[in-house]
């Protein structure tokens, strides 16, 4: 198989990037050229968002299959659809579960109701309908039977750019008593970055299509198997302190943002760990157990030259989770 991978120097990207070499698959990735890229691939340069940024992509190569995990304005979506149009066997295209109308119910399938105001054409907005409209791009130039998309939901794993399992492993590895949101049974969902890059490459090619909601099964873990894994992998002392919500809510912590990963039962984004995955697991997804994720996120973290890659905001305040638990800061 011939991939082209746009991207495919970061997080979710390089999965796929690894998995497909693991295959014996020929890859090409295309991206700005601010990270390298593993090797054994072609590699080309150029920007999506530039005047003429997909020139080394206009020489006519043909691939049997192109994954996308663009996030941004639609539009580079749909101009990098059209220009391999005929060129390329399949299209898949990484979305977001954030495409849904939200809240979205619980046991959302791929059936439920789409957001609005999304357009294949579009400059950048907001994420939802940034996504939404690269699934449009794609499916314009690919059709519905030509496109695959991958409606991820919680991804973790090695090469993480957000900071949520970093974030969890590097404050349970400084010690202490740590602030753990309950329910401590609460099912968590979410997926290795491998195993939706593994699903993603079996998915074109066996030629599937449409829209697929990707992330592990609920139940897979709960908040409680997360954290103490964590303690495992780091080999940390550190007490969880597993807290009410209400407790929890009540001193003005966001969930998800500054408790990564958890959102408490009955909230508004509740259905972030409660999503149907009944198609993806009938196509062939599997999903290792969370201590692996966990364990590898970890050595990967240990080995870094250089900061822990993420978004600003992510974790809570040490301040905040002093006074939450009661505790002089940096005390027991």
């Amino acid at each position: 198989m011939r991939l082209l991978v746009l991207g495919g120097t970061e997080f979710v990207g390089r999965a796929v990037v690894e998995a497909a070499l693991g295959r014996g698959w020929e890859v090409t990735v295309f991206h700005r050229g601010s990270r390298r890229p593993p090797a054994g691939v072609r590699s080309l340069h150029g920007d999506r968002t530039a005047h003429d940024g997909l020139a080394a992509l206009a020489d006519g190569t043909e691939w049997d299959a192109v994954v996308d995990t663009w996030s941004a304005a639609p539009r580079a979506v749909q101009e990098t659809a059209r220009l391999l149009r005929g060129r390329a066997g399949r299209y898949a295209y990484v979305s977001s579960r954030s495409v849904y109308e939200w809240p979205s119910p619980v046991g959302c399938t791929e059936e439920a109701a789409l957001v609005t105001g999304a357009a294949a054409d579009a400059e950048a907005t907001e994420y939802a309908q940034d996504k939404l409209g690269g699934e449009l791009a794609a499916v314009e130039s690919f059709g519905a039977d030509g496109s695959v998309l991958v409606r991820a939901g919680l991804i973790l794993g090695p090469y993480e750019n957000v900071g949520r399992l970093p974030w969890w492993l590097n404050r349970i590895a400084r010690g202490g008593p740590v602030l753990a949101p309950g329910p401590r049974e609460m099912p968590v969902q979410f997926v290795d970055a491998r195993d939706l890059a593994g699903w993603t490459l079996g998915a074109v090619e066996r030629g599937l299509s449409g829209p697929y909601n990707l992330v592990g099964p609920p139940g897979h873990t709960t908040m409680g198997g997360l954290l103490e894994a964590c303690r495992r992998a780091a080999g940390s002392d550190a007490e969880l302190r597993w807290t009410e919500p209400e407790s929890i809510l009540a001193a003005g912590i966001e969930p998800w943002v500054q408790l990564p990963v958890w959102v408490p039962p009955g909230h508004e984004w509740a259905a972030v760990h409660h999503t149907d995955v009944s198609r993806a697991l009938a196509t062939g997804l599997v999903c290792r157990p969370v201590e692996e994720t966990v364990a590898d996120t970890w050595r990967w973290l240990r080995a870094l030259d250089g900061p822990v890659p993420g978004r600003a905001g992510v974790g809570v305040d040490p301040d905040v989770e002093a006074r939450v638990l009661g505790v002089p800061l940096g005390g027991s």
